[in-house]
């Protein structure tokens, strides 16, 4: 349909037209009317509803305006509020983008304007004591005084247009009359208004003068009471940066100390240090907060809890710190370096940490061809068909297994936590950070070969361990094992299955992950939630997490329920949305969790719980009185240039670094990952090809030789059905749990100290 042609804008002019505004996935871009008037843009269905019905308005003052392509642009104020739009051309676009500027610069220059007159209002601030109030007196005496000289010279200036009027007039008349008539008379009244106007103008001259005189004076005044404070300003900022020089003396002096102070090395003494911090504390937790989170099988609400749980005596919180073990307490140890942790030996040799790289090659700019891939497929069986790389990441799969220790620091404190319900916040955090790598991660990791292993060795940075080995082609199935230094060990086995549904692929673990303390002896259990990959075959790919987690510990019997809520277009909650509930044996709560899986978690202790009303779906609501939430974990930044490096986190980037004694096996040694992770796709997916065709041929002879183990007697214990036994890991059925899976065997770390790989196979 053809449209007038819109005038090209102007600052200050009101802008309007017909633009496509994206609705919803079903009806897509809808056509609307937009009036931009006054900094303000708004939006009608017709122009007919202008006069009554307007249907969403964004303040440009505070907006982003960014360029998508040739004809779509999108305006943003921060999340709030986003506009996706597209115009009928490249050019009327343009004319639309260039309004939106002109407005956005003239409503923040009208802003800053209102912010400038609101501050003239608070100039000169009194400053505190007797000087302050003299000073502030003695300023608004000044400002009087100039003020009736100002009303001054605007009286002298009414009178000197008065009586110069009534001079013009006399003259006018004066030459208008006839010599000898009433001559006399009028040559006096002239002369007595040009005296008047005369005495005037003199009173506005010494008016003029006295002003003049009074502002000078001041100025000089003013500026040597502005350079005071200029001195006085720059003599604070030398003090405070002496104070920042000296507190990061006294830091790093503490952190470098080798003996604990006396509170530390007497439990009670420090218990007791504790609690009295605390209690001068605890006046600040009386911020209201609400959450509104879901429990199964009924909803629940936080409210913050009664004054009385806030404010209490010594004796009182430290009853409340026996109980839980105070998140304070963990902190204060963390603070210590390892050499004054008295578990550790106190003679360490300082070794150099190795520096890990922070960048990969970027990514190349290859676009994925959909017909020659479906080309490649005609005739051949569906478990034969070649993936290309385009698809992956230089990242296996037993790598990405490796990334959920990124914040292993959760278990460390959890590990140091006197109590078991407060270390299952900690738990319970840890589970939900593992899923923030995944954000913006839509490559497929590749699918290990049987018998690939990947070590993770952080033990002189970090003080942990990790290895990894596929145990299982044919359901592919990878066993994890970590053990720390800190005094937690962590085990699990993940075997995906995965459901086409048109637009989104879902993947869902199956198996359990199982964390140890060796401390308390608690045993942790509980098993991953469902990954779904949207706008498969059109659009740009996007990812949720969605489900139920029970963390269960089976020696107290307290449970951990955390809910992941799937993203929802109609929805009004914030998008990747996590509670949780923190309950003991009896079922009675202790902490409610909230936050989101890809930015942060929140936790706060319950003081009591009540039945509410029941919700909008029948169910009955479950009230909270919590004292102030606590961040417990908090997601690390992105890399620099991380979008051009397949959006890895900083641990991301250095798992697939060459190093030096790994296992053959090693998934670094991996050829066709090299290949692209140094951008030689082709060459990669040559040698991906190569290797899926060696694994099927091995698999093939395996197959062979268990025909013939069949037909001379039982098979081995503990051979897997395809006739392959793992390495390094074995089947165990776990007492606690009763759950059956694949644990470390013990053998590789010798191994590796000894430099002897000869048991591994040739994989690659």
């Amino acid at each position: 349909m053809s449209e007038s042609k819109p005038p090209t804008p102007t600052p200050g002019d009101t802008y309007k037209g017909w633009l496509f505004k994206w609705t919803n996935y079903i009806k897509g871009y809808q056509r609307r009317w937009f009036v931009l008037s006054n900094g303000l843009l708004s939006y009608y269905r017709t122009q007919a509803e202008m006069g009554h019905t307007c249907r969403g308005t964004i303040n440009l003052a505070t907006a982003n305006i960014a360029v998508e392509d040739s004809c779509n642009f999108i305006i943003s104020n921060g999340g709030a509020q986003t506009y996706h739009l597209k115009a009928n051309s490249e050019v009327e676009r343009q004319r639309w983008i260039t309004a939106l500027e002109l407005a956005k610069a003239k409503a923040v220059n009208m802003q800053a304007e209102s912010d400038d007159s609101g501050d003239d209002s608070s100039a000169l601030p009194p400053t505190s004591g007797q000087s302050g109030g003299c000073c502030n007196s003695e300023v608004q005496s000044t400002l009087r005084t100039l003020n009736s000289k100002v009303e001054d010279l605007t009286t002298c200036n009414d009178l000197i247009v008065k009586h110069g009027s009534a001079l013009q007039r006399s003259l006018s008349e004066l030459e208008g009359i006839r010599a000898g008539v009433d001559m006399g008379e009028k040559i006096r009244q002239v002369t007595e208004r040009a005296t008047l106007f005369r005495i005037t103008s003199n009173a506005m001259i010494n008016a003029c003068g006295d002003f003049l005189s009074l502002a000078q004076i001041h100025s000089k005044r003013w500026q040597k009471a502005l350079q005071v404070e200029r001195d006085q300003r720059i003599r604070l900022e030398e003090t405070l940066e002496q104070l920042a020089k000296q507190h990061n003396h006294l830091e790093r002096a503490f952190r470098g100390a080798t003996v604990l102070p006396p509170s530390y090395s007497n439990p009670a003494l420090s218990n007791k240090s504790i609690v009295s911090g605390k209690t001068d504390a605890s006046d600040e937790d009386d911020d209201i907060e609400f959450y509104d989170a879901m429990e199964d099988p009924a909803e629940f609400i936080t409210v913050p809890a009664d004054p009385k749980y806030h404010r209490r005596s010594g004796s009182n919180l430290s009853g409340i710190s026996s109980e839980t073990g105070m998140e304070d307490q963990s902190v204060n140890f963390d603070e210590l370096s390892l050499a004054s942790n008295p578990e550790s030996p106190q003679t360490l040799e300082i070794e150099p940490i190795r520096q890990r790289r922070t960048r990969i090659p970027d990514k190349p700019n290859y676009c994925l061809n959909l017909w020659s891939i479906m080309k490649n497929c005609i005739g051949k069986e569906l478990s034969k068909i070649p993936m290309p790389v385009n698809v992956n990441e230089p990242l296996s799969m037993l790598q990405r297994l490796s990334e959920d220790l990124e914040y292993y620091e959760l278990l460390d404190k959890a590990a140091k936590c006197q109590s078991s319900l407060e270390q299952m916040c900690y738990v319970a955090a840890f589970t939900v950070s593992s899923y923030s790598t995944t954000v913006h991660r839509t490559g497929k990791p590749f699918n290990p070969l049987l018998g690939e292993t990947f070590e993770l060795d952080r033990l002189k940075e970090c003080g942990y361990r990790s290895l990894c080995e596929q145990v299982s082609h044919h359901p592919p199935s990878a066993a994890h094992h970590a053990w720390s230094e800190k005094g937690w060990s962590l085990r699990q086995e993940i075997t995906l299955s995965s459901k086409f549904r048109g637009k989104y692929l879902s993947i869902i673990p199956l198996g359990s992950i199982q964390c140890i303390f060796d401390k308390s002896n608690n045993h942790y259990s509980w098993k991953k939630v469902t990954t779904t990959i949207h706008n498969i075959i059109v659009g740009k790919l996007w990812i949720d997490q969605s489900g139920e987690i029970d963390l269960v510990n089976h020696k107290t019997g307290d449970r951990c329920h955390l809910k992941f809520a799937p993203y929802s277009y109609f929805s009004r909650d914030i998008p990747r949305k996590v509670t949780g509930v923190v309950t003991d044996k009896g079922g009675k709560a202790h902490y409610v969790l909230s936050g989101t899986w890809s930015e942060k978690m929140e936790f706060s202790r319950v003081m009591q719980s009540s039945k509410g009303e029941n919700s909008t779906e029948g169910k009955q609501r479950t009230v909270y009185q919590t004292l102030k939430a606590k961040e417990i974990w908090t997601k690390n930044p992105l890399p620099e240039g991380a979008e051009n490096m397949y959006f890895f986190s900083s641990l991301a980037l250095t798992l697939n670094e060459p190093e030096e004694g790994v296992a053959p096996t090693d998934s670094r040694h991996r050829p066709d990952q090299r290949l692209m992770e140094d951008g030689h796709w082709d060459e990669a997916n040559v040698e991906k090809q190569r290797l899926e065709e060696k694994q099927r041929t091995t698999r093939r002879e395996r197959e062979k030789e268990r025909e013939s183990v069949k037909a001379s007697g039982s098979p081995e214990e503990g051979t897997h059905q395809d006739n392959y036994q793992a390495l390094w890991f074995e089947k165990f059925t776990d007492p606690v749990s009763g759950e059956t899976l694949h644990v470390y065997r013990g053998g590789y770390w010798e191994a590796k100290e000894q430099g002897s790989w000869d048991m591994c196979p040739d994989i690659f």
